[in-house]
């Protein structure tokens, strides 16, 4: 009953997300049922699991900003399962959606291009870079010999 329930909202959510969605030919952000069943498994892999994915993400712990040592790369994991990645000076140079299940993430951009990285605490390796948590100490220890 509980997996019932949980995929009746799973779909009421990407059907609201839909509706809401700007509906341009070029930028489709409606997720498909595959994106939608990986979003419930990401909300039900979490220990506080709700039916509102904004919720659940909001208290993920690797929800934030992630940066590359040399600051040229920001990723900012945002709490409504979507991300904003700058490149130098370009701001929001990637923008997609991600899911995260366990230590694992995965990308899918607004041009359709995925990718997935692996968190090991405040480190995140992602298509070839490392990122840090912003602030943390493994971001400090990486950008020491920067300064």
């Amino acid at each position: 009953m509980k997996t019932i329930l949980g995929s009746v909202a799973v779909c009421l959510a990407a059907f609201l997300a839909a509706a809401c969605a700007d509906n341009s030919p070029e930028r489709d952000d409606t997720p498909t049922m595959a994106e939608a069943s990986r979003s419930e498994e990401t909300m039900n892999d979490s220990a506080t699991s709700r039916s509102g994915g904004s919720e659940w993400a909001a208290e993920h712990p690797y929800v934030g900003m992630w940066v590359t040592a040399d600051g040229h790369i920001r990723q900012e994991l945002l709490p409504d399962g979507r991300y904003d990645e700058a490149r130098g000076n370009r701001q929001s140079a990637y923008t997609g959606r991600y899911w995260i299940t366990g230590d694992r993430i995965e990308y899918r951009d607004d041009t359709g291009f995925s990718a997935d990285g692996e968190f090991d605490g405040d480190v995140l390796h992602h298509a070839g870079y490392v990122f840090y948590r912003e602030g943390s100490l493994a971001h400090r220890r990486a950008t020491e010999g920067d300064e």
